[in-house]
């Protein structure tokens, strides 16, 4: 042991005896393995749980949470407009799996805000929507091979689970048939001539190119606008569909997510997150033609049109009040909340550069995102997902950085998170200030 995890099992002794009950029912305790950290997670009390920028645990820690329900709750926790949309919904049911009118306006805020989206189609997951826009690409094309970045991460869709970790050419996962993934590929990111030469060799049977304008998983690197342009320059020239995965990006670059902050519309994009407003969402949106292949109107032959379940829980009446909820909110104070986030966001970044100084720290991210790393020899250009597995030490940042902050009451994923309107400026200064000591302590 450590000093940093000693100091960490005297504060939770509550969450280890939790995550002994939790290994005994489930596979090492938890239901998604990147919320496992040694020497085990934080357990959040169920009766307390979150509120604003803060969360408490079962020991009565209370944190200033950065990674905010895996980026989702850009309003924060708990937010007062979203409690009293859920307690006015919930007088009239929880699920009803049959088309409603808060579907139809949730759909029309999503059209009238996503520059791409001329038709929606939502499902219960960002998985899911992934999933889907892929089927819907390989259908309308008529052609197999779908590209991914190195580092992408997508979500469980078998088809797209592929090159996510280093090394790249090695399978994810036990239980993935080579049949499923075999056509799909992967491109470097942020390298146009090598991704362009790749894409060239891969014209004739490419379906789609899906990426993430800002890799989240991979490091919280934003795709530079020139690389995001060729992309969309050479999909049309080939005849391809580019998707824009907007799981995390969406609502939270910009209002309009992306596309707006890049100027670039893609012909799909899937959303999540921030749409439901705290409840479980995913949607694929974009072009009438395309999506026009799930329409049950058309009359075709069942192997002509492309099935789009949806989920029993999809347009959950809860998710709809909560996403209208969120999305009117948005719209409504669009020029007051993400100039503070993202403001707030680049102090971030800069402060903490600024404070592990003398660990060769390099922060990464744009608009309200930030994620620390920390380079194996100074003068590196973080560019890519390769980049951060390959020349910074992941494990320093996902253990001894993560508990350091936890002991000193900040809670962060991935070396970083991102900031909600409910974090406050002195919030920022306290963690910058906490990152300080940490450098100190480090060396």
């Amino acid at each position: 042991m450590t000093e940093f995890s000693d100091e960490y099992i005297k504060k939770t002794s509550r969450s280890r005896e939790l995550f002994e009950r939790a290994k005994k029912v489930m596979p090492g305790g938890v239901c998604h393995n990147i919320r496992y950290f040694p020497p085990y997670p934080l357990y959040i009390d169920g009766q307390k749980g979150a509120k604003g920028s803060k969360i408490f645990d079962v020991d009565g820690n209370e944190l200033v949470d950065f990674w905010m329900g895996h980026y989702a709750m850009i309003l924060g926790h708990a937010p007062q407009p979203i409690i009293n949309a859920l307690k006015e919904q919930l007088e009239y049911g929880t699920h009803w799996g049959i088309v409603n009118d808060l579907q139809v306006e949730l759909a029309e805020l999503v059209h009238n805000i996503v520059p791409c989206a001329e038709l929606v189609r939502f499902g219960v997951s960002g998985t899911e929507a992934t999933m889907y826009a892929v089927r819907l690409a390989r259908a309308f094309t008529n052609r197999k091979t779908i590209m991914k970045v190195d580092g992408g991460w997508h979500g469980g869709n078998t088809d797209l689970s592929v090159a996510i970790h280093s090394p790249y050419n090695l399978p994810e996962s036990a239980g993935l048939l080579p049949e499923a993934t075999k056509y799909t590929k992967s491109l470097p990111f942020n390298d146009i001539e090598f991704a362009s030469q790749i894409l060239r060799e891969n014209k004739e049977d490419l379906a789609a190119v899906i990426i993430e304008p800002v890799v989240g998983a991979g490091g919280a690197i934003p795709a530079e606008k020139e690389y995001l342009k060729v992309l969309r320059e050479l999909t049309e020239e080939f005849g391809g569909i580019l998707i824009f995965d907007e799981v995390i990006t969406g609502f939270r670059l910009a209002l309009a997510g992306a596309q707006e902050f890049y100027g670039i519309i893609p012909d799909l994009a899937t959303l999540g997150k921030i749409l439901g407003g705290g409840m479980p969402i995913g949607a694929v949106v974009g072009r009438e033609d395309i999506l026009d292949l799930a329409n049950p109107l058309k009359e075709r032959e069942k192997w002509e049109s492309v099935l789009m379940g949806g989920g029993t829980f999809s347009i959950n009446p809860l998710t709809m009040r909560t996403g209208i909820a969120t999305l009117s909110l948005l719209q409504r104070d669009e020029t007051k909340i993400y100039p503070k986030i993202n403001a707030m966001g680049l102090k971030a970044r800069q402060g903490l550069e600024k404070a592990l100084l003398e660990q060769n720290v390099k922060c990464t991210g744009v608009g309200s995102f930030f994620q620390v790393h920390f380079p194996f020899q100074e003068a590196v250009t973080l560019k890519s997902p390769k980049d951060i597995e390959t020349l910074t030490d992941t494990k320093k940042r996902d253990h001894e950085f993560k508990l350091r902050l936890l002991n000193k009451g900040f809670f962060v994923m991935h070396g970083g998170g991102a900031v909600s309107t409910a974090h406050k400026e002195s919030e920022i200064n306290q963690l910058i200030e906490a990152a300080s000591v940490i450098g100190s302590e480090m060396e």
